[in-house]
């Protein structure tokens, strides 16, 4: 068993009335390597000036999870091959939307990988082969219910 754990504080700010709704919902994220992450609730959820655009929020960091976790994977299983990749890139993208229950929810996201290898290059064919394995054997996507597509150029 591995634990895993993060800080996540937020503090009222001094004069400002809580049960009106009225306060920031920006925060920061410890992690136990010394990373201080500012966070906020969305703007698509908290309107400005109560959310902070320029901070990471959870919607953002749980994309950004799935397409690093996928990444990792995906470098660990093509080097097993013999591939060397010097390069990799992605621009994930989420949807959120409500699900049958009628509750918000990200239901997919879209990783677009864009790698580039030194020497041989898998064909296609191998190419999306080792994506479905690192799918497949990715920590996060093991553990959410999001559908996860991978696109490649």
């Amino acid at each position: 068993m591995i634990e895993i754990t993060a800080e996540i504080a937020w503090v009222l700010e001094e004069g400002v009335k809580f049960t009106d709704g009225r306060y920031s919902r920006a925060h920061l994220w410890r992690f136990d390597g010394g990373v201080e992450v500012p966070a906020s609730a969305s703007p698509h959820v908290v309107p400005l000036p109560f959310s902070k655009v320029e901070n990471v929020d959870p919607e953002e960091a749980y994309v950004a999870a799935l397409s690093s976790c996928h990444m990792l994977t995906y470098l660990d299983i093509a080097r097993r091959q013999g591939f060397v990749i010097e390069s990799y890139r992605d621009q994930a993208m989420g949807i959120m939307e409500r699900n049958e229950a009628g509750k918000m929810v990200v239901s997919r996201v879209t990783l677009n990988p864009v790698v580039t290898y030194a020497g041989t290059m898998p064909d296609r064919v191998t190419e999306e082969a080792l994506h479905e394995k690192a799918h497949a054997e990715c920590f996060i996507a093991n553990s959410v219910r999001t559908e996860v597509v991978t696109r490649l150029p």
